[in-house]
């Protein structure tokens, strides 16, 4: 018997708290949730005030039994699950499903695992917070309710399998919104105008002094006239300004703000970051990681301050306290930060060190100095002209934090490279040119979502809390409704203007632009899913309502309002609206009419169907006529979109399947197919790769493809039977096997597959087929 049993939601945690407390206490996990709503007509009973249906999940029956056990015997039961909401919720269900007496139950909570932290919560224990449970579960239920009313009618009106979530779906209207508006823009050009000087430094040698004109020219005709008039121009120094400045840290991370560094310096996925960060949390290596605040404890920056004494000296030491200005702010008391503020490093896997080296950089940052600055703009006249060219440059005076750490952005042009020093020169200074370049630029599209920059956006927006960042971007991936990619660019042309010893130069020069590295694209479904939720249900799609839903969550967690009441509100004009979609809706298919074949003079269309984007041509349906020639289809090819795709890029799919000629006097032709595109010979299928297309595949590539599928076939046979044609003894991808029949047998260990017999296969088909990979037989 023992005398404390102390329950954690995860193994990594138990097994951290279990080395603080002593023998008298046993920790034990209960692997996250043990339980959630029944599948069963929404696991909610509407009608009696949204009452939940829990059950325990199959695979926590084992996991509960134990604690059940366990429980019994305990004299003192301490839930310790996290301190969030979803912790609250998880200690909540313990207590329900163990039947756990509350009088000889114990809540406590930790935002960092210690042994100090542990020790002051076995001190300060207390019940279960029922205002959290309620927030948690109200969300819980909320959306279960629009995820199981609104999937049903994407099933009839759009597409089967599909579904939708209260708060996914919103995310994914922001990144179709922002296609959009790339699809929709339009780039315009300027002519940027640069100028080179050479001036002495204070050694005599001549450097270089960049300067951009204070005016930009809308067309080619406006910068070849101002270059002309630049011929025999003087250019004297007209003003020097020296200004100083400063700047200051960013906070200690919260969630949100540890996702975007960790995308940006790291490269890391939303996912990947939470994934690594709860290592450390539960390693007892850095506070609670799901926080929007950007507290720190006394303890944490009376500690900073004395490592940045000791590092750097006192003049980099500046204590502070931040803010928390985000909406709601609830999920814990304090930033992101070492558990132990002393430790620059830790053990651990790569990830985990690199992630910890960035919390510790920019906890420890945010307690220095501010950086001192001084920016230095030079005004340089032209005699021939009303214009001046600018130079800007900004050199650090103090580095301050910047000696340990700084925040970088999501502006794909920013270019800040440290300081820009600019060679000594005076007021009344005459300068010397040597050559000025008027460049033609374009300006930019908006840029798409990287899951950083996705981040940043729902939390600005209120959607969403720290817990559920992560969750979103994994889940609208998983749908198929975005994907994350990168794209190539394309290339084109800009006009240059070089004037150089009074005389002007034109060229065309060629730039690739456009390239997209790991940025948020939705998909064909996922625009036509998201138009139809637009069009249908104008509530639930709101940013404005999802963000009021957050707040009511945040007011139900203070004890302000009831749950029941929150959802009576929200679910009457919402099954209202699922009801009308249901009756008088249209299907979506996202069908767009793209033209009219000029060779048979029948429509081309594309749409959503049963398997993916296709192409249409021809009508369906139209006629009774058994005569009438069916419509034709093709499926869309990888960068090809509903929405942009041409009549010509439409109608060069039907020139599929393609006759290459002969070979071995077969036919030899190249087509797409479900699975991608192939070459078909002698009634046998070879892929097509990557580095080539149907549309241009040649009769010798398709002849080594296919030699080549041969050659690789004639390994895969080890042995044949004349007496039993259909069995075979192969080699496959894990080692050699019988077939037959269409079913595969697995050869046992140690036996020479080159040696079996007839008589072995038998045997060995006798014992029945091998086992699917990543099943196992039941016992």
């Amino acid at each position: 018997m023992v005398d404390n049993l102390v329950i954690v939601e995860s193994p990594a945690k138990a097994k951290t708290i279990e080395k603080f407390l002593g023998k008298d206490y046993l920790v034990k996990s209960s692997f996250g949730h043990i339980r959630d709503l029944e599948k069963k007509e929404f696991g909610v009973d509407i009608e009696n005030d949204f009452k939940p249906r829990y059950t325990i999940s199959p695979d926590k029956k084992a996991v509960v039994s134990e604690l059940k056990k366990l429980s019994k015997e305990a004299k003192t039961v301490w839930l310790a699950s996290d301190e969030d909401r979803e912790g609250e919720a998880i200690a909540w269900h313990l207590l329900e499903a163990l039947n756990l007496d509350e009088d000889k139950t114990r809540r406590i909570v930790f935002h960092e695992i210690t042994k100090t932290a542990i020790q002051e919560a076995i001190k300060n224990p207390r019940k279960i917070d029922k205002n959290l449970v309620n927030a948690q579960q109200a969300r819980r239920i909320l959306d279960r309710l629009v995820g199981f009313e609104v999937s049903p009618v994407l099933w009839k009106k759009v597409k089967p399998q599909l579904s939708a979530g209260r708060v996914q779906s919103v995310a994914v209207r922001l990144i179709v919104d922002r296609e959009r508006e790339v699809m929709n823009f339009t780039a315009t050009s300027s002519y940027r105008v640069n100028a080179l000087f050479m001036v002495d430094d204070e050694n005599g040698k001549k450097v270089a002094l960049k300067a951009e004109l204070n005016k930009r020219f809308d067309n080619r005709d406006e910068a070849f006239k101002f270059l002309e008039k630049c011929k025999g121009a003087n250019y004297l120094v007209d003003d020097i300004v020296k200004k100083p400045a400063k700047r200051s840290p960013a906070p200690p991370f919260t969630t949100s703000t540890l996702q975007q560094e960790a995308s940006r310096k790291l490269g890391f996925s939303v996912a990947q970051t939470m994934s690594v960060a709860q290592r450390l949390y539960e390693a007892g290596k850095i506070t609670y990681m799901r926080t929007d605040s950007v507290n720190l404890s006394s303890l944490a920056i009376n500690t900073a301050k004395a490592k940045i004494n000791d590092f750097f000296g006192e003049k980099y030491s500046k204590t502070r306290q931040f803010k928390t200005s985000s909406k709601g702010a609830q999920e814990a008391h304090e930033a992101i930060r070492p558990t132990y503020m002393e430790n620059e490093s830790v053990s651990g896997i790569k990830q985990e060190q690199r992630l910890y080296e960035l919390i510790w950089k920019r906890s420890i940052a945010s307690q220095m100095s501010d950086a001192q600055l001084e920016k230095t703009t030079v005004n340089i006249g032209i005699s021939t002209s009303n214009e001046k060219f600018i130079a800007s440059g900004e050199i650090v005076k103090f580095d301050g934090f910047l000696k340990v750490y700084f925040e970088s952005t999501d502006d794909e042009d920013d270019k800040n490279n440290g300081d820009t020093l600019l060679p000594p020169i005076q007021k009344n200074d005459s300068l010397l040119l040597d050559s000025i370049v008027a460049a033609q630029r374009f300006s930019q599209r908006p840029p798409r979502y990287t899951e950083a920059s996705l981040v940043k956006k729902l939390e600005e927006q209120g959607i969403g809390r720290p817990s559920t960042y992560a969750p979103i971007i994994t889940t609208i991936q998983n749908r198929g409704y975005v994907v994350k990619e990168d794209r190539p660019g394309a290339e084109r042309e800009f006009v240059t203007l070089t004037f150089l010893n009074d005389q002007i130069k034109e060229q065309i020069q060629k730039e690739n632009f456009g390239y997209e590295r790991s940025k948020l694209f939705p998909t064909d479904i996922g625009m036509v899913v998201n138009d139809f939720l637009v069009k249908n249900f104008d509530l639930i799609m709101d940013f404005n309502f999802t963000a009021k839903v957050e707040e009511q969550f945040d007011i139900i967690a203070e004890g302000k309002v009831k749950w029941e009441n929150m959802l009576k509100d929200f679910y009457k004009p919402f099954h209202q609206q699922v009801e009308e979609t249901l009756e008088i809706s249209e299907k979506a298919n996202g069908e767009r009419i793209l033209g009219t074949d000029p060779q048979t003079g029948k429509p081309v269309s594309v749409k959503i169907g049963r398997y993916g984007p296709l192409v249409q041509l021809g009508e369906t349906g139209d006629s009774d006529n058994d005569n009438d020639e069916k419509p034709r289809f093709a499926s869309l090819q990888p960068g090809m979109r509903l929405e942009t795709i041409t009549l010509e890029e439409a109608l060069d799919l039907f020139k599929l399947p393609r006759d290459l000629g002969e070979y071995e006097d077969k036919k030899v032709s190249a087509a797409i197919g479900r699975f991608g595109p192939y070459i078909r010979h002698d009634n046998k299928f070879v892929s097509i790769g990557k580095d080539s297309s149907p549309f241009s595949i040649t009769l010798d590539e398709a002849i080594e493809l296919i030699e080549a599928k041969k050659e690789k076939d004639r390994k895969a046979v080890i042995k044949t039977f004349d007496e039993e044609p259909e069995l075979r003894v192969l080699n496959g991808r894990w080692g050699p096997y019988i077939s037959f029949n269409k079913k595969n047998y697995k050869i046992p260990k140690g036996t020479e597959a080159e040696n079996l017999s007839l008589e072995d296969c038998r045997k060995i088909i006798e014992e029945g087929p091998a086992p699917k990979k990543g099943k196992r037989k039941k016992k």
